[in-house]
């Protein structure tokens, strides 16, 4: 049980990096964005057709950091709820504990409004 709590809280770096490289795919993007709306007046036929294909690709790299950012929390929240049901099967008693003092806590600051 140990292993799998240290594991999720250890996990959370690649999920950092891929979101840090999604934003960064997307500010690509609107810069791509930005810049062909600049050149449409003064660009050609060519020269907005690269632009419209660089964003084409843009849009596609970040279409798939977002799909592999999914992946990756789904991953680490199916991870952590196995780790939770767990520890609710190890230790049932302590979670009732806590649940019950959670509730009392909860019934007291309401009871005050």
């Amino acid at each position: 049980m140990t292993t799998a709590l240290s594991e999720t809280k250890a996990g959370h770096r690649p999920v950092d990096s891929k979101k840090a490289k999604l934003l960064g795919d997307l500010q690509g993007v609107v810069a791509d964005a930005d810049a062909l709306l600049r050149e449409v007046a003064n660009a050609g036929a060519d020269e907005f057709g690269a632009l419209g294909a660089s964003i084409e690709q843009r849009l596609d790299d970040a279409r798939l950091r977002l799909d592999e950012a999914r992946h990756a929390v789904v991953h680490k929240t199916r991870h952590a709820a196995a780790a939770t049901q767990e520890f609710v099967v190890d230790n049932p008693w302590t979670v009732l504990g806590v649940a019950a003092a959670a509730g009392v806590v909860i019934g007291a600051l309401l009871s005050r409004r």
